[in-house]
Order: C-alpha cells, then structure tokens, then sequence
C-alpha cells in the first residue's frame, strides 16, 4: 500500500478483498480469508462500542515509549464499524477512572493517528461524518 493507512492524513483507510469482499483494518495487500487481492477502502470512522478495558499498567518496552510525563492509564476498546470490521482504539475520556459514560454498543467516532486510531463518543448529528 502506497499510503500508511495509520497516517492521520488518510483518515481511516482499511482495504476490501475484491473476492470475497472481507473488510480489514489496516489496509493489507492480500485478505486474510481467502488470500484474494484486496483494494483500498475508506472506512466510515463510525461505529459502536463493542468492548472495552482500562490499560492500567505500561506495556512492554520496547516498543512502547513512554511519554515525558511518564505512563498513565487509559482506556482502550474495540469499536465495530458499519463494514463489520471491529478496529483497536484508544477510547478518549475526561477521566479514566469515570468508567460509567461507557456501555456496550454506544455509538463512537474514530480518527486516525498515529498507532492505534482514537474513538470518542459520537455527538448527535454526527453520524456518518
């Protein structure tokens, strides 16, 4: 793929096989079921809550660097997109510890960034931005 599809500037790329039409993210050259060629594909960047978690403790390092302010904890969950690919997203909270503003199957947005995309709850009106 030409474009990183975890640049911020191409927004949330994944890629749909041409064969059997599975939608990934990241974009891959290939399907993961069933080795077929597979094309670039925007992804809405909507979707709901489909599982989530408190990452409380540093991961492995390398590759995690930790940034200047040292580790803190924060929330990460798996949000199912409208093309029923469900995408790794670090879940944007005032507070970490205020875990009664999530629920399974809340709508979220995501934007792409560097790593793992970032979701938030999505604003209503919002939908399909």
């Amino acid at each position: 793929m030409a474009t990183d599809p975890r640049s911020p500037d191409a927004g949330l790329q994944g890629s749909r096989c041409s064969g059997c039409a599975v939608t990934v993210y990241p974009a891959e050259d290939a399907c993961p079921r069933c080795g077929g060629s597979a094309d670039p594909a925007a992804l809405q960047g909507t979707g709901t809550l489909w599982t989530w978690t408190v990452q409380r403790y540093a991961p492995k390092s390398p590759p995690y660097q930790a940034p200047s302010g040292g580790f803190a904890p924060f929330a990460l969950g798996y949000v199912e997109l409208a093309e029923g690919v469900r995408v790794a997203a670090v879940l944007d909270l005032d507070d970490v510890d205020d875990l009664d503003v999530l629920r399974i199957g809340m709508p979220l947005t995501l934007t792409a960034g560097p790593g793992v995309p970032r979701a938030r709850p999505t604003v209503r009106g919002e939908e399909g931005t």
